[in-house]
């Protein structure tokens, strides 16, 4: 690692050190990071964003992107912007970052710039919000526009409602037709396709095992109340036979007895 030593402001005494070196992975791990164009950056403050490590690593080339994240791992290429509602994630404490330029020259600059004085990071044309201004700033940008979420949540419906359908074409194209070794899927969509439960038939179905706990529990509530039924019924089935066995006893005495 090379140390970037950075100040937040002109007036400040004390500087900040950014551990910056080439991000080196195999090749098709991180698809989100090429190879020789990517810088990997440890140590960013909090106050530093995105814009800032742009403007800070600019003078060595063309920044084409700045990922910030809080602990380093492979990264992948996403299809669509995060969700401006639904993806945010706010990061704490000190955070890592990925710096990819547009050509690989500029990473083996951005490294020489340990060898300078310490860099700006908040500057009069391009300063840093802090204090109440980024209290502010953050309350403001909380506001959510009732016509952006809008439009959000409709592509979102729109994307899904295509892929559900092109699953569902999918699955007709499929049904019926073997696969290699000659089986053949077997889905809901046969003969007798299950019905899904409306929240009525779930609420019966939940009433009825409340009822059947209730027996159960009133029944033997005790496990003395058990040992006692028990009792009773193997004195029962006693007494049943004794009965048995005088009745044939009788029966055998009056020659009526014909057991064939």
């Amino acid at each position: 690692f090379a140390a970037l030593a950075v100040k937040f402001a002109e007036r400040q005494r004390s500087y900040h050190c950014l551990l910056v070196k080439e991000h080196q992975v195999r090749e098709g791990a991180d698809t989100a990071h090429p190879p020789r164009r990517t810088l990997f950056v440890l140590n960013v403050p909090p106050y530093c964003g995105p814009d800032s490590l742009s403007r800070l690593f600019s003078r060595c080339g063309h920044v084409q992107s700045v990922n910030i994240c809080d602990k380093p791992g492979p990264g992948e290429k996403k299809d669509k912007l995060a969700s401006k509602f639904f993806d945010h994630k706010t990061l704490k404490g000190f955070q890592v970052a990925y710096v990819v330029f547009r050509k690989p020259a500029a990473v083996q600059a951005a490294k020489a710039l340990s060898q300078e004085g310490p860099l700006l990071i908040s500057t009069e044309s391009h300063p840093v919000k802090t204090g109440i201004s980024k209290w502010i700033a953050s309350y403001e940008a909380s506001i959510v526009d009732p016509k952006e979420l809008k439009a959000e949540v409709d592509a979102y419906m729109q994307d899904y409602d295509k892929k559900v359908a092109e699953e569902e074409a999918k699955a007709a194209m499929e049904e019926g037709v073997p696969d290699e070794e000659g089986w053949v899927k077997v889905t809901r969509k046969g003969r007798k396709p299950g019905l899904p439960r409306t929240e009525a038939a779930n609420l019966r179905v939940l009433e009825k095992e409340k009822q059947k706990r209730a027996r159960k529990e009133l029944l033997n509530f005790y496990a003395w109340q058990h040992r006692e039924t028990k009792r009773e019924h193997i004195a029962q089935l006693r007494k049943k036979f004794e009965e048995d066995k005088q009745r044939i006893a009788l029966m055998r005495a009056q020659r009526k007895f014909r057991p064939y």
